[in-house]
């Protein structure tokens, strides 16, 4: 399995509309895209940073989902008034969650 992390700086009164925008928008149109396996939006409501992780089933996928990403990602910020900082991809060495 394969992530990348986008992270996104703006402030702290913007983190409860990013949410939403992920839950009723963006999480729909990610979940159409080949090899998609889950996404989490992980947030720090001190300082208005946040990080979109998204998974797929193989580095290929991840790859030919490259262009959707950049759209989906100025979608959010734009939206939210936030700015994309950067964009990190990884390979999954280890997944664990509880209970499973």
């Amino acid at each position: 399995m394969f992530a990348r992390v986008s992270t996104y700086t703006g402030t702290s009164d913007e983190i409860d509309e990013a949410i939403r925008q992920v839950r009723e928008n963006t999480l729909a149109k990610l979940k159409q895209l080949e090899g998609y396996k889950g996404a989490y939006l992980i947030v720090d409501r001190q300082n208005g940073k946040s990080l979109a992780v998204t998974l797929w089933e193989s580095e290929e996928a991840m790859s030919t989902s490259e262009e959707a990403a950049n759209s989906l990602r100025s979608e959010v910020a734009d939206a939210l008034g936030t700015q994309m900082v950067g964009v990190e991809r990884y390979e999954v060495a280890v997944s664990a969650q509880e209970g499973g």
